[in-house]
């Protein structure tokens, strides 16, 4: 799976950067690693330097945040298909959220110098990588909005 032709398929072949053009699927293929995550362990911690994107291949995430007085609360979880972290991409670059598996995990991981060059040269680039993280950010508010519907329609009404 380390080969490059395999690199270019599982970046072709991601959700996330479906209909990608070519040139900007080259340029991922080229910045791509494949990292492997224990389960329970951290991809990132909140607070910490967003260095890297993440594309899930396989496994489960968990994205959590320190509440004062309630300590760690999970905030969404995340799997197989999904992106995962976007901090890199706004100043000050720092995650806003920390990211633990919830089962051994696979992703591609680009690290963010390159991809904020990119974003920086190439206005097209730029504009594809917002349009799809900001797509990504709507369904998941649209999900929490969902869950917090759920969750106040099962409470007790008095």
């Amino acid at each position: 799976m380390e080969t490059t032709v395999s690199l270019d398929n599982l970046v072709k072949e991601h959700p996330f950067l479906a209909n990608l053009r070519l040139d900007f699927c080259d340029f991922f293929t080229d910045c791509a690693i494949v990292r492997r995550f224990a389960s329970k362990q951290h991809v990132f911690v909140e607070g910490t330097e967003a260095d890297h994107f993440y594309l899930i291949l396989t496994g489960n995430v968990l994205l959590e945040t320190c509440v004062p007085n309630d300590g760690v609360v999970p905030i969404q979880a995340l799997k197989a298909g999904e992106a995962l972290g976007w901090s890199w991409l706004f100043p000050p670059y720092r995650w806003h959220f920390s990211a633990i598996t919830t089962a051994p995990t696979e992703v591609l991981a680009f690290a963010a110098h390159p991809l904020r060059a990119k974003a920086a040269e190439d206005l097209e680039f730029h504009n594809d990588i917002v349009t799809r993280v900001a797509k990504t950010t709507l369904q998941r508010l649209e999900a929490t909005r969902r869950e917090l519907i759920l969750a106040c329609s099962s409470k007790p009404r008095n």
